[in-house]
């Protein structure tokens, strides 16, 4: 039952404001006085709301809101005054008022007034909840891994938690590099976490999804748009992918990294960012600088902290407690049958955890119920039949077709991603475009929809 202060050093306008909103079903205490309401919230009673009017004896109603909202800033305020004056008004939502009405005025229209700031209340704290919730579900105490590698990152990751130190997360696709860049946000007390995949996003549309833009400042852009930069606030803001980015692109992410200000597209004036800043990439960067494709500048502003996610073959030992927590999300209970775990440890995977949770989910789905079998994991698990790394690939003496090997290559990496063409063309080192052009080359369909890669 929502618990209302209705202060007003009348005692007819107190009776009628506790009458009114009693018989909606709310619980309604009474002060005569700014000094009384706040000795009532002093003494620890939880009010939902306060209902004031400005004009009484001693501390005034807007005096009493902007004390009230200091101490208990999850208080919503309701100002009423007898005198009309716009001056008064914006005095009271300043200090932080819901609204301000002014005397005489309909009960009825108090009541819905006092409904919408109560509902108002009660979003907020839903809000709340859940942004405690999400963040716990991706703390760092969270995420699965008693291996020495993974406990390591685990150390480090706790370790700049809390700075404003730019962390760079290395590692191959599929091994958690976004897990633990929340994990990261997680422990800092952030509140805004916003990812950015870097990879994903066409190069021309980039920067004003990073930065935003002014109206008119091209073709299309119809109304002004605030970019990621702008809306993590103080929060963090995660580009993953980093290392796809063009180098126009790479120029201006140093400017924001070292100077901590941008401008939107098409705009002139500058904008300061407190967002914190965690990039991810699974290329080598040293490589890539040695080719000219990635500002050397920008990776030593990038490299601060780097932090290496491990591969699942690195970290062999945390695949059972994978598997389990796995099972639990997708409601399995059933468990496994003897020699399933044998299959799962022996093999390499080179899709790292993505490629295991997808592995998971799909003899789930065959299993119906009952617990999983060495026949349910798919056959190239099951036969350890994974091809080698290009590095280490040897070509037979009997030759080979470079179409079947890179279509092999393409369907292996759509199938251990469920299709998806973003993480298909990490697995594979290209870009998205570049994978829906070899897909076309090699009539590949029958993996989701076949939209255009921008």
């Amino acid at each position: 039952m929502a618990r209302i202060l209705v202060v007003d050093d009348e005692p007819k306008m107190r009776a009628l404001l506790a009458m009114a909103l009693s018989a909606e079903g709310m619980d309604v205490a009474e002060a005569d006085s700014a000094e009384s309401a706040l000795a009532a919230l002093g003494r620890g009673d939880a009010f939902s709301l306060l209902v004031t009017d400005v004009r009484m004896p001693g501390m005034s109603g807007l005096d009493l809101v902007k004390r009230a909202r200091q101490d208990h800033p999850g208080l919503e305020c309701i100002v009423m005054t007898a005198h009309v004056d716009a001056g008064t008004g914006v005095e009271a939502m300043r200090n932080g008022a819901f609204e301000y009405v002014t005397k005489p005025f309909e009960m009825d229209e108090m009541v819905l007034l006092v409904r919408s700031a109560l509902e108002k209340g009660r979003l907020r704290d839903e809000v709340s909840d859940l942004r405690v919730r999400e963040t716990g579900r991706y703390h760092l105490d969270r995420i699965i891994g008693d291996s020495k590698p993974m406990q390591e990152v685990i150390r480090q990751a706790r370790m700049v938690a809390k700075r404003d130190t730019i962390v760079l997360v290395r590692g191959k696709s599929g091994t958690g590099k976004e897990l633990v860049a929340r994990g990261i946000h997680a422990e800092s007390g952030r509140e805004t976490f916003i990812a950015v995949n870097c990879g994903a996003i066409p190069e021309t549309l980039l920067e004003s999804e990073l930065f935003g833009h002014e109206k008119g400042s091209f073709t299309g852009a119809h109304a002004q748009k605030t970019g990621y930069f702008e809306r993590a606030g103080t929060g963090t803001i995660f580009l993953d992918e980093i290392g796809d980015v063009s180098a126009a692109m790479q120029v201006k992410l140093l400017r924001v990294l070292q100077e901590r200000e941008f401008s939107r597209v098409g705009g002139s004036r500058v904008i300061r960012t407190q967002a914190r800043v965690i990039a991810a990439t699974h290329r080598n960067l040293e490589d890539e600088v040695k080719k000219g494709t990635f500002r050397e500048d920008l990776y030593f502003r990038l490299n601060v902290f780097p932090i290496y996610v491990p591969s699942l073959v690195e970290r062999i030992d945390d695949v059972p407690a994978m598997v389990d927590a796995f099972l639990r999300r997708f409601s399995h209970a059933a468990g496994i049958a003897e020699g399933v775990m044998s299959k799962l440890l022996e093999y390499s995977w080179p899709g790292n955890v993505r490629e295991l949770e997808n592995c998971v989910e799909r003899a789930v789905i065959i299993a119906s119920g009952k617990p999983l079998e060495i026949s349910h994991l798919p056959e190239h698990i099951r036969h350890k039949k994974v091809l080698e790394t290009p590095s280490a690939f040897r070509l037979p003496e009997t030759g080979l077709s470079l179409d079947e090997l890179e279509k092999s290559l393409l369907l292996q990496a759509l199938e251990m991603t469920s299709g998806n063409k973003t993480k298909a063309a990490g697995l594979l080192g290209i870009t998205r475009r570049a994978l829906y052009s070899k897909m076309h080359t090699h009539s590949i369909k029958g993996f989701g929809s076949e939209e255009s890669p921008e």
